[in-house]
């Protein structure tokens, strides 16, 4: 579920920092998450991303970038899963529907590397994190490539667990239109 969640959260955070302006899902767009369970790597992905934002490497006191997901979208490829990460032992959609991103901050580390620190919201609750990711832009379209962990017990997305880990990775990997994001 934490990783469902850091898999939501990068992708809105990938389709925010991807160009100028925007309000829709980019036109390629990956968000995937990864938590151990039982000791063994597991994942998924996470959907219905909607964005706004405007990244302008030459002004990054003026970019901003906001994103949310649609909690529903989680998939792990189980269906029993799916739907136990969706109930209120987890991230409980019914009163929760989605995550949330918001921009604070953006540094230029060297050439398209970057760090944004950002307020995510999941299940009510909002913390600031740091995602460090990449920022290309080819031509016609842009790229927005970005990595971050949290802690899913930070966000009372389940419980304290032997076999759950609470540490979700979450990877966000977006390609946006320069024509769809403005």
């Amino acid at each position: 579920m934490m990783k469902k969640l850091i898999v939501f959260i990068a992708v809105v955070l990938m389709d925010c920092a991807s160009v100028l302006n925007a309000q829709s899902p980019g036109m390629r767009s990956a968000i995937t998450f990864q938590i151990k369970n039982m000791g063994i790597n597991t994942g998924g992905t996470i959907g219905g991303l909607l964005s706004k934002f405007h990244f302008t490497p030459e002004n990054l006191s003026a970019s901003t970038i906001e994103a949310s997901v649609d909690v529903n979208s989680i998939n792990t490829d189980n269906s029993s899963r799916d739907e136990h990460l969706r109930s209120a032992d987890f991230f409980d959609v019914a009163r929760y529907p989605k995550i949330s991103l918001k921009s604070i901050a953006f540094k230029h580390k060297s050439g398209n590397n970057y760090t944004g620190t950002f307020t995510l919201t999941i299940k009510g609750k909002s913390k600031q994190i740091e995602m460090p990711f990449t920022f290309l832009d080819n031509n016609n379209t842009i790229e927005f490539k970005g990595t971050f962990k949290i802690n899913r017990l930070d966000f009372s997305v389940g419980s304290d667990s032997m076999i759950l880990s609470n540490d979700v990775t979450v990877n966000i990997d977006c390609e946006e239109s320069k024509q769809a994001a403005t």
